[in-house]
């Protein structure tokens, strides 16, 4: 089979090879893989941000979508033909995280390479199945970015109808989280720095929307429309560089869901945070059980993820350049055709 390797940083370093073909083992299904989406994460690993240290060589990307090829002896509950997605972390099945279930997400270092590659095994506990309304490269969107949009807001955020619910730029946990909000019946204000994405926004349902380049101190706006108040939820993607603002935005005993670190920034006054009770919660993805509420909660409104521009195989690093561009709107895919 074809497969991407990273012997060393830098995504000129990101090379096709002819690897040998998984063979699952008594308890793993064999997936040919169809799909893959984009998370920062997978940018950073091949940057050499996530881990300087990372032993190389490594399959990077953690996201995909694919069809079940083959299956170990013992496999009971997934059949030949079947068309999964592999959870991101693959031993957190239900319950709290803890370090050992952490430590096995995917296309995160050599130990558990990623999905870059034609075929993979997993253990058949640690994929589950796609809706029938979703295609291989919708599929692949789900994994990571939704579900910690859905943890974010639901499972940790307790989301109620009529609540507000402030999203940051146009990323795909930030995007995703705009159609959960409205999914539940939720208010939205949404930041960006372009007005043709504020108009994306306001067309995905978004009900204030902030231009953050022509309007700095966006909190401002925010506090003016909500009456002085701020917002129930903030779904925080840019870490250092706009928390002081994120808390600032948010009412008294709200809840900030800490997602990502896409920017820097200066230190945090901490006192807001316990003078007026938020709730400052770190977010990392999900397990299987809140993929599977979450997977029942789409199929119900049958939910479409928001898909910027669709890549072949062979263009994978034209993909990984462009997610790093920041010009996206959603979801970066890569479809496994190879031209």
């Amino acid at each position: 089979m074809k497969a991407y390797e990273l012997d060393k940083f830098g995504i000129e370093n990101l090379r096709i090879v002819d690897a040998a073909m998984p063979e699952p083992g008594d308890d793993e299904v064999l997936v040919k893989v169809h799909s893959a989406s984009l998370n920062y994460r997978d940018l950073m690993v091949v940057n050499g941000q996530y881990n300087p240290r990372m032993k190389l060589p490594v399959v990077p990307l953690s996201d995909a979508a694919g069809e079940v090829t083959a299956v170990g002896k013992n496999v009971v509950s997934r059949r030949v033909g079947e068309r999964v997605m592999p959870l991101f972390v693959q031993k957190w099945f239900d319950g709290r995280l803890d370090v050992p279930a952490s430590r096995s997400s995917l296309g995160g270092d050599a130990r558990s390479n990623g999905v870059l590659r034609e075929y993979a095994a997993f253990n058949e506990r640690s994929v589950v199945s796609i809706p029938e309304y979703l295609s291989f490269a919708e599929a692949a969107t789900l994994p990571c970015t939704a579900l910690t949009a859905w943890n974010a807001l639901v499972e940790s955020g307790k989301l109620q109808k009529g609540e507000t619910v402030l999203t940051l730029g146009t990323g795909g946990v930030s995007i995703f989280a705009v159609q959960i909000a409205k999914l539940f019946g939720a208010r939205v204000i949404a930041t960006s720095s372009s007005d043709a994405k504020i108009e994306k926004l306001k067309a995905l349902g978004a009900d204030e929307t902030i231009n953050y380049r022509s309007t700095p101190d966006w909190e401002q706006k925010v506090l003016e429309w909500t009456g002085g108040q701020g917002v129930d939820h903030v779904v925080e993607v840019g870490g250092a560089g706009t928390i002081e603002k994120s808390v600032a935005s948010v009412r008294m005993g709200g809840e900030i869901a800490m997602i990502g670190a896409l920017s820097g920034g200066a230190s945090v006054d901490t006192v807001p945070i316990f003078m007026r009770a938020i709730s400052l919660n770190g977010i990392f993805v999900g397990s299987k059980a809140m993929f599977e509420r979450m997977l029942k909660e789409f199929t119900r409104a049958e939910l479409r993820p928001v898909i910027d521009r669709e890549f072949s195989f062979d263009e994978a690093p034209e993909a990984l350049r462009y997610m790093q561009k920041g010009e996206h709107f959603g979801k970066i895919v890569i479809n496994y055709e190879r031209h």
